[in-house]
């Protein structure tokens, strides 16, 4: 798998942390550089560390799975893709919370990864994933997303929250397409 495309699977899984990145700015009154970091490492961490725990788990049973390993690569990745774009159009709010206690840290980053651990399981029954650079770039770009969700959320609200999720579930559905498509051939 191409770096652009762990990136990219990066940047579509990173859109929740991205939206709650951006309610929590929304809710803080004054973000200050703690707070930058606080969203980065909990949520860029989870979202490093659910794919490698994802991985291992997919490892565990591929042989099993091998002759049907494309299919469930793309049903993972385009239903949660799929999820992702239904919620983009979803007019419930979610609560605005300011605080960066861990317990509520932890729950949240635990929350907007679960996506990242059937991702790691699609690494595990991929050919040619390098699981150490795929977990290191979907961290380091939820880290830096976060961070910058966090600035949008306190700057200029919820309005892109719901786009941010659109554009995540979007590249998560082409991505779960032109797998299956390569394994079926007609993709070179």
């Amino acid at each position: 798998m191409a770096i652009w495309e762990l990136f990219m699977i990066g940047v579509g899984l990173s859109m929740d942390a991205f939206a709650v990145s951006v309610c929590k700015g929304l809710a803080t009154k004054s973000v200050k550089a703690k707070h930058f970091l606080l969203v980065g490492l909990w949520f860029g961490g989870f979202q490093a560390l659910m794919p490698f725990i994802g991985y291992l788990l997919g490892s565990s049973f591929e042989q099993y799975i091998v002759s049907f390993d494309h299919w469930i690569a793309f049903i993972l990745l385009v239903l949660i893709g799929a999820n992702m774009i239904r919620e983009s159009f979803s007019k419930e709010e979610e609560p605005s919370n300011a605080s960066f206690a861990v317990k509520i840290m932890f729950l949240l980053a635990v929350a907007t990864s679960i996506d990242a651990l059937a991702v790691g399981i699609t690494f595990a029954l991929l050919p040619d994933v390098n699981i150490a650079l795929a977990v290191s770039l979907i961290g380091i770009t939820t880290f830096f997303l976060s961070g910058i969700g966090l600035k949008i959320g306190n700057v200029f609200g919820t309005r892109y929250k719901s786009k941010a999720e659109f554009i995540g579930g979007l590249i998560l559905v082409l991505i779960g397409t032109k797998i299956l498509l390569e394994h079926l051939g007609i993709l070179g």
